[in-house]
């Protein structure tokens, strides 16, 4: 049995984001790990591979099936990925071939993670391919028990007021008062489809038994238009290069709604709830001014409201 590494980067990470916790789980990753390879009969291939809250190895079932064992804190968000991946069963999304639900570890098919959509040099081409697996994912209404919009949207609105005096210009003000006023319109109405929650180009990558997949999930049950933001966001480097920000964020935006053939007015307003949710995130880290590509996307949807 190889001796399982743990990329101090995700130590680093998970201390910083789960303390305590963060720390008891990395400190039990090599068992954690050496366990399950053992139980599912894994052979280690390849070198660990890691995000900000995973560690990944690449193995080879007893069959010779290449697969990836993925170890992950179990909390409220990693604890329906399975949940959702098992009713995708693999369309549009990597399939799961197994999961223990008390650890959260899981057997997923290989994908190339060399080669992740961010890589597709065209943007636009990358975006459509995105939202084509998108349309797939979201065609699945969410099964009971799954986390809802309409209660994070909630708890982000209750939020609001406390959060306002720390923005210190007008401008960053009346953003936060936007987007909640638009999110007030629609919480009683929060949807029920199946969303990725993070469907950003790095989270896409390419496979063999499908073109492109999706990746890392965090499933939840509502409005298709709360997932349109990580496509909007990320490459941002593009949109600046552009030279009219405003134009190529609507473009992205319209582009999405389009082939998603979502209703617009709805779209906008979800994606104003992505907008608060984020910049809330930031203001619980401790951030003291708004975060400019937040800011500039919800400056350029202001025509659509």
């Amino acid at each position: 049995m190889p001796e399982i590494e743990v990329p101090s980067e995700l130590a680093t990470t998970q201390s910083e984001c789960n303390g305590e916790a963060g720390r008891a789980w990395i400190a039990s990753l090599p068992g954690l790990a050496a366990d399950h390879l053992d139980r599912w009969d894994l052979t280690v291939t390849g070198g660990s591979m890691h995000g900000m809250a995973s560690l990944v190895l690449p193995v080879r079932t007893s069959d010779g099936t290449p697969a990836a064992l993925k170890l992950q804190i179990l909390d409220e968000e990693t604890e329906s990925e399975p949940v959702g991946l098992r009713l995708w069963n693999g369309e549009g999304a990597v399939r799961l071939l197994r999961s223990d639900p008390a650890t959260g570890v899981m057997l997923l098919e290989r994908l190339d993670s060399s080669r992740p959509l961010s890589s597709v040099p065209d943007g636009t081409k990358a975006l459509q391919i995105l939202t084509e697996l998108l349309a797939r994912l979201v065609a699945h209404p969410a099964p009971e028990g799954m986390r809802r919009l309409g209660d994070i949207a909630q708890a982000m609105l209750d939020q609001v007021p406390a959060a306002l005096p720390t923005f210190h210009t007008d401008e960053e003000r009346r953003v936060v008062q936007t987007c909640a006023s638009v999110v007030s319109d629609l919480v009683s109405e929060p949807g029920d489809r199946l969303l990725h929650w993070d469907l950003h180009y790095d989270n896409v990558l390419a496979a063999e038994r499908e073109p492109w997949l999706a990746i890392d999930p965090k499933p939840l049950a509502g409005d298709p238009g709360f997932d349109l933001l990580p496509a909007i966001d990320n490459r941002w480097d593009e949109i600046v290069a552009s030279g009219d920000v405003g134009r190529a964020v609507r473009r992205r935006f319209d582009l999405m709604v389009e082939i998603l053939g979502l209703d617009r007015q709805r779209a906008v307003g979800w994606t104003y709830g992505r907008v608060l949710q984020n910049v809330l995130w930031d203001v619980e880290d401790g951030a003291l001014e708004m975060d400019e590509v937040q800011r500039a996307i919800a400056e350029a949807l202001y025509p659509y409201l």
